[in-house]
């Protein structure tokens, strides 16, 4: 989902002055008719008056279209369900982020009122150069029912996105974490820290790797990395220099360069993303892959990509998670429309059926559910492989301030590839 923002869309954003963006007018059509809304009259409504006013309505949703899985489930069950319960028609976008950040920059630099982007798939250093920027509308997410309800308030996630507020400006859509995968048949003996990973990677000379960063999952398992050695804590408040994150991070730096000559084509290169190691790993060339999806394990078995005996790992210190969340543009034509479907996201039934159906890490707070709502989520078969949700919460790490994360990408770049 994550991926850096081009240098153009960040001159784009620079070179317009934004501020004027939350009190822009909002448009919503419906059947071809458009009743014009500004910013502060959404802002007055309660969320029945939002409902009624998104009866009718369409509301764009852009976001990565790179998952097949939920793609089927957003069309086929969450957009009939806006259909039928609010009269609302759900248009997925799918775009990678950078190309709609850079759309929903021009369009707010050209002062274009009624925005084609109203819901976005977003999180981590977009969300933050968003939110610095004014194009995000909001804050809206605190006062959505089910927001209230369902979720968790006091979780940092709930607060923080890699480390930067989010008051409001995004609402949670799903949970991920990373794990490692490796068959049992072939490679009994799984690692549970960086020292036992380096004896797994000589045992097994040439058939283990890792994406090449800044693939987002490459990136994450090389934080993971630093973590296990260096902890985790200093980096939560870190300034973003490269020479202090690069002080900080020599001890892993040594070790990944140490890895190397155990690796895949060692360490010369890596596979470009994620999907090519799952394909090396599914053609037997390497021996173990990586998610960022906490419970692929057990649908890339079902599915054949996986061999039966493929299981799920973690360090015993733990593994990265992250929220991923829907914010809405500052130029939205259906702010209303957003904000009914968003809250429709965070309702315990649908989380429930998404858990079913994709197997994501459900937002909602358990403990703030009736016996009936449990129930739909204790008897979802999870399936073959993975870790169970109470063991991967317990050793959940936080993610980095998204500051960070770009300066460890170029030095690992200069410090470790081919080293």
């Amino acid at each position: 989902m994550k991926k850096r923002i081009a240098a153009l869309l960040l001159s784009t954003v620079m070179a317009f002055s934004l501020t004027a963006c939350g009190n822009s007018a909002k448009t919503e059509k419906a059947d071809n008719k458009e009743t014009k809304q500004t910013t502060e009259a959404v802002e007055d409504m309660s969320f029945d008056e939002m409902v009624d006013a998104a009866k009718g309505t369409t509301v764009t949703f852009y976001g990565w279209g790179g998952d097949d899985s939920l793609n089927d489930w957003l069309d086929n069950y969450y957009a009939p369900r806006l259909k039928e319960k609010y009269d609302i028609t759900l248009e997925r976008v799918p775009m990678d982020i950078d190309a709609i950040l850079s759309q929903l920059s021009g369009e707010i630099s050209t002062d274009k009122k009624d925005g084609d982007i109203d819901m976005i798939w977003i999180n981590g250093e977009n969300f933050k150069t968003c939110k610095e920027n004014n194009m995000l509308y909001g804050p809206f997410a605190e006062e959505l029912p089910n927001f209230q309800s369902y979720i968790d308030t006091d979780d940092e996630e709930t607060n923080a996105d890699f480390c930067f507020p989010i008051e409001g400006y995004e609402a949670p859509y799903g949970k991920a974490q990373l794990v490692m995968i490796a068959d049992t048949a072939v490679t009994p003996d799984l690692p549970t820290n960086t020292d036992e990973f380096m004896e797994f990677c000589k045992a097994n000379k040439g058939k283990v790797t890792y994406p090449a960063l800044p693939d987002f999952t490459g990136s994450a398992f090389v934080r993971n990395v630093i973590y296990d050695i260096c902890g985790y804590e200093q980096f939560m408040d870190m300034e973003a220099d490269k020479e202090t994150v690069k002080a900080a991070i020599e001890p892993a730096l040594e070790y990944l360069r140490e890895l190397n000559p155990y690796l895949w084509n060692e360490g010369k290169t890596f596979p470009k993303d994620s999907t090519a190691l799952t394909n090396m790993y599914s053609d037997g060339e390497v021996v173990m892959d990586i998610s960022y999806s906490a419970y692929s394990t057990a649908t890339n078995i079902e599915n054949g990509t996986y061999t039966e005996t493929s299981q799920s790992f973690q360090f015993d210190k733990g593994t990265i998670g992250n929220t991923n969340y829907i914010a809405i543009a500052a130029n939205s034509g259906n702010v209303a429309g957003a904000q009914v479907a968003i809250n429709e996201m965070m309702d315990p039934e649908v989380q429930a059926d998404r858990f079913t159906e994709i197997r994501t890490i459900p937002v909602v707070d358990y403990n703030k559910l009736n016996d009936t709502q449990k129930e739909a989520f204790d008897k979802v078969e999870i399936g073959k492989g993975v870790i169970s949700q109470d063991e991967l919460l317990s050793k959940r790490l936080p993610e980095m301030p998204s500051a960070l994360v770009p300066i460890i990408e170029e030095i690992w770049a200069e410090e470790v590839v081919g080293k």
